[in-house]
């Protein structure tokens, strides 16, 4: 299995080296305690933010690795836009404009979240490679089928790009402009086929894990183990935002 992935940023850091296990419940608290908090207020949004800067400070993430990667929320992003002019109550003039005030604070909370949430998950991949993945989730109590499932998607979700944008070149090498709205019927065929192929791969991957003598379980590549001083320092950010959290509920 390559221990390589386009989410992955190779590194030396200390939260590089620190277990997996601890990332992914420092990461899943933290996510957590930002999703719990109050969306009509602003500054604790802030804190949150300030604390994942230190944390790519840190883990020496640069700034133009991980913003091109932020895009991933865009959908998120249109429906915040459009709720402020789909929701109804008390209305506000802005520009011209009719705005919701409910839909705006919505809208607010589902970028401002959504964003935050991202980021903390850009932050697990970048530190975290597929090799460490499989012993970090076995040593929290997953289930081994749900262990596997989630290696074989990050393993393959590149393959399967990759075939992707070969389709698109034979295309396009054929005179094909998937761009274009005539084209949609092309570009649905293109997807089936890309979903079957994908499934006949996954037929021969099966099979050829049996054949070798998988069980069930994905093997943990003798990632390290956590130690009480590495849960101590992976839980810091995760308890600060747990902090701010309570501390935005009691000042509400």
């Amino acid at each position: 299995m390559s221990a390589t992935h386009s989410l992955h940023l190779p590194g030396h850091s200390r939260i590089h080296r620190a277990p997996a296990e601890t990332k992914i419940v420092a990461a899943f608290v933290a996510v957590s305690a930002v999703v719990a908090t109050p969306r009509e207020m602003f500054w604790p949004f802030g804190v949150y933010a300030l604390l994942v800067l230190v944390v790519w400070r840190v883990a020496e993430i640069p700034l133009r690795w991980i913003a091109p990667r932020l895009l991933i929320e865009l959908p998120f992003v249109v429906l915040a836009v459009l709720l402020p002019f789909a929701e109804g109550g008390p209305r506000t003039d802005f520009l011209g404009m009719s705005l919701s005030n409910q839909g705006l604070v919505a809208a607010w909370g589902i970028l401002v979240k959504g964003t935050l949430g991202v980021a903390v998950s850009l932050t697990l991949a970048a530190t975290t490679s597929v090799r460490d993945l499989p012993g970090g989730l076995t040593r929290l109590r997953v289930p081994g089928l749900i262990v596997t499932i989630v290696v074989l998607m990050l393993r393959y979700v590149d393959v399967l790009v990759g075939e992707a944008m070969r389709m698109k070149v034979a295309r396009v090498s054929r005179g094909d402009d998937p761009r274009t709205l005539r084209q949609a019927g092309a570009t649905a065929r293109g997807a089936g086929a890309l979903f079957l192929r994908a499934y006949e791969r996954g037929e021969r991957v099966h099979v050829a894990m049996l054949s070798r003598g998988f069980t069930g379980a994905t093997p943990d590549y003798g990632s390290p183990i956590a130690t009480t001083r590495s849960w101590l320092g992976a839980m810091v950010p995760a308890v600060g935002a747990v902090l701010v959290c309570m501390l935005a509920w009691w000042l509400r």
